[in-house]
């Protein structure tokens, strides 16, 4: 299957590793859970450049991003929603999370994770596209 190349503005680029360098408590404590396609065996990107933003957490194969919403986001709550109308106009789908809830119950989060991707992956048989080529017969 070939990926989909995503659009975004390169000058993004150092303020996401910036923002990789200084992650919040939720997104370290999630990130364990995302990193090396431990997730259904999709692969995770952190602070991940996407257009004119950079999202919490990125798999494009999915075309999915995952968000923390902590305190500061109480704030900025009509910019939060514009950017996400943008992003998903290009095709990307969100997942948000408040901080408090990855920090308190992290197997519910996962388990939301688990059950979209579940709900919006394609599989023949429960097997991951992915994995296809690695199926066993059936006698």
């Amino acid at each position: 299957m070939k990926r989909k190349i995503t659009p975004y503005n390169p000058k993004l680029k150092e303020l996401a590793r910036k923002l990789r360098n200084n992650s919040t408590l939720a997104e370290v404590l999630l990130w364990r859970h995302l990193k090396g396609k431990q997730m259904r065996g999709y692969d995770f990107h952190r602070q991940k450049p996407i257009d004119q933003y950079i999202v919490d957490f990125y798999c494009s194969e999915l075309m999915l991003a995952i968000e923390i919403d902590g305190v500061t986001h109480d704030f900025k709550l009509p910019n939060d929603y514009e950017r996400q109308q943008r992003l998903e106009s290009l095709g990307v789908r969100f997942l948000r999370f408040q901080d408090e809830e990855v920090k308190r119950n992290m197997e519910g989060v996962l388990l939301v994770i688990e059950s979209w991707i579940d709900e919006h992956t394609p599989s023949a048989y429960g097997v991951h596209p992915s994995e296809e080529g690695i199926k066993g017969c059936v006698e």
